[in-house]
């Protein structure tokens, strides 16, 4: 069936049903709207410039007080793929799609009208429904402010006692790790695991664990938001672009760091993609919804996926290994990769090397990333061979919860548009934090595939997560 006739039968379908007859259930907020800052300025720590500060009006809209559990979610879907179970933990692992399709069926389920019109990777939001969906980014920075202007909806940074986060790393961290004693949230325990959801404080709205826990999927495409810095103008009800390549979560999870829970800080991921690292919240409208509205937004599509999806060993132009490494444990992990696949290989090297002492290195690194800075790069891929390559694999440390800048460097100076990234972190415990978000970012016309994270060097096994990661991602070994 064509997506236009299926609109238009969504149309006839959901104009059938009175959209005030289902009372809003228990475990909901009402959030009355208004007028707010969206956004960070300038002079907030650990903004990135992708949070233009505009003013935006949101209508009355319902929130949950909850997460999605993981009961609920398998009641209604008939599975559970969190990576932590229990019935009161949030759900996780799951991808945007599978997010929409679980607010249609569980508005079936409760005699609501369903929200959204689904074919493939196009997606259709009847803004008049009184089914559950996901909120907007703008209902959810809304909703998550709770009347605030600052990083957090507390004065004060929430620590490990307050949030369920990589609480080792309290936000401003990074640039007082030798002397945290001048911040006043200090570090705290992490717990590296999903916790029940409600086990906090709610923030001025009653919404609890708004940061913290999993991220929150948000029905926007990623994108700027076409404001200009300093805009007077207010944007109503933003639903996001009609086009794109991420989606954006928000709130940060368990893994993150304070600096990623902040308000304003914006993730981003494929449609299809999931990590254990996001769940969702659901929304409904308070009311009778914007009437008349369809928002109907298509994923863009990548070139050359069918021959990404058979990769030849034999023909080591056909993908490109490259990488950062400082100790030595990323370089390990590419040296893998290399002998079960015979790929070209390419470590950068920098026109000015980071130091040799880890303290030094440490700082060098986190003030790197506070001011985005690009290094130059002295050793890189060669341009002339670069339309060569359809997968690119690219390696790095996990520092400071997110890319080393000379990564950032690499993804700014060669065209990614059509090409496959196969991403790969070393690690202290961190995984692969936000980096998969700044790649995500900085490379929007590429194709991310799975990623595989290595504690250190990998230790023995090694080899075989390797080989398990290259399977996974279709690509054949020697």
């Amino acid at each position: 069936m064509k997506f236009a006739k299926l609109l238009s039968c969504a149309i006839l379908w959901f104009s059938a049903v009175s959209l005030a007859a289902v009372p809003a259930p228990d475990g909901f907020v009402l959030i009355k709207g208004g007028t707010f800052d969206m956004g960070s300025p300038a002079n907030e720590d650990w903004r990135v410039n992708d949070e233009t500060l505009h003013k935006v009006k949101v209508s009355d809209f319902y929130l949950g007080k909850y997460e999605v559990t993981q009961k609920l979610y398998r009641e209604v879907m008939g599975e559970n793929p969190s990576s932590f179970r229990g019935d009161d933990l949030p759900v996780e692992n799951i991808t945007w799609l599978e997010a929409v399709r679980f607010c249609n069926k569980l508005s079936e389920r409760d005699g609501r009208t369903p929200v959204y019109a689904i074919e493939g990777d196009a997606v259709s939001w009847n803004r008049e429904a009184n089914g559950y969906r996901l909120p907007t980014e703008a209902e959810w920075e809304y909703a998550a402010r709770g009347g605030t202007t600052t990083p957090f909806y507390t004065k004060k940074a929430p620590g490990a006692d307050d949030v369920n986060f990589y609480g080792h790393y309290p936000y401003q961290i990074e640039q007082n790790y030798f002397n945290d004693e001048v911040l006043e949230t200090r570090p705290g325990v992490y717990r590296g695991n999903t916790l029940p959801v409600g086990n906090f404080k709610p923030n001025p709205f009653g919404l609890y664990d708004i940061y913290g826990n999993v991220g929150e999927w948000c029905f926007d495409f990623y994108g700027d938001y076409g404001v200009s810095a300093g805009s007077t103008s207010v944007t109503v009800d933003p639903a996001g672009k009609p086009s794109g390549t991420r989606r954006v979560h928000r709130g940060g999870g368990w893994n993150d760091f304070g600096k990623n829970l902040r308000s304003a800080y914006r993730g981003a991921m494929q449609q299809s993609s999931k990590s254990y690292n996001v769940g969702l919240r659901l929304a409904m409208n308070a009311g009778a919804g914007v009437k008349g509205t369809f928002v109907t937004q298509e994923a863009a599509g990548f070139k050359g996926e069918k021959a990404q999806a058979a990769l030849n060993p034999k023909s080591g132009s056909r993908a490109l290994i490259v990488f950062y490494s400082w100790s030595g444990n990323t370089r390990g992990v590419a040296r893998e990769i290399k002998k079960q696949t015979g790929f070209d290989m390419v470590e950068l090297e920098l026109v000015k090397p980071y130091s040799d002492d880890y303290n030094t290195v440490l700082k060098q690194a986190q003030n790197d990333q506070h001011k985005q800075a690009r290094p130059a790069l002295k050793k890189k891929p060669d341009a002339k061979k670069w339309a060569d390559y359809e997968t690119i694999i690219i390696g790095y440390p996990n520092w400071w919860a997110s890319i080393p800048m000379p990564i950032a460097t690499l993804l700014e100076s060669y065209d990614f548009a059509g090409k496959r990234i196969l991403p790969f972190c070393s690690h202290g415990g961190g995984r692969f934090g936000q980096s998969i978000t700044a790649i995500a970012k900085l490379a929007p016309n590429a194709k991310i595939g799975e990623g595989l994270s290595v504690h250190y060097s990998g230790g023995s096994s090694l080899s075989k997560d390797v080989a398990k990661w290259l399977e996974k991602n279709g690509v054949k070994t020697k």
